[in-house]
């Protein structure tokens, strides 16, 4: 599938977790190894948003709120800040 979002397919396969405790805190992991929790608002928002997604758009939506979503312009604006 050549999808420009993920252009290395790295969301064909399940790299991110969830899991929803009763209080409503979302725990996310990636391969995993938990990297972030969300309370309150954001994990309440998150719920909603996975709610209703497949599966490539849940990856995305994880990768998102764990702020591993690569958008492959890092490099190029490290060297704009090392040249000013």
């Amino acid at each position: 599938m050549n999808n420009p979002v993920d252009k290395k397919s790295v969301f064909d396969s399940e790299v991110f977790t969830y899991r929803i405790t009763k209080d409503k805190k979302v725990f996310i992991s990636y391969h995993g190894k938990q990297v972030v929790i969300l309370s309150s608002n954001k994990a309440l928002n998150f719920i909603e948003e996975i709610k209703n997604s497949d599966d490539f758009n849940a990856q995305l939506i994880m990768a998102k709120a764990t702020g591993n979503f690569k958008r492959g312009n890092e490099k190029l604006a490290n060297q704009k800040r090392r040249l000013h």
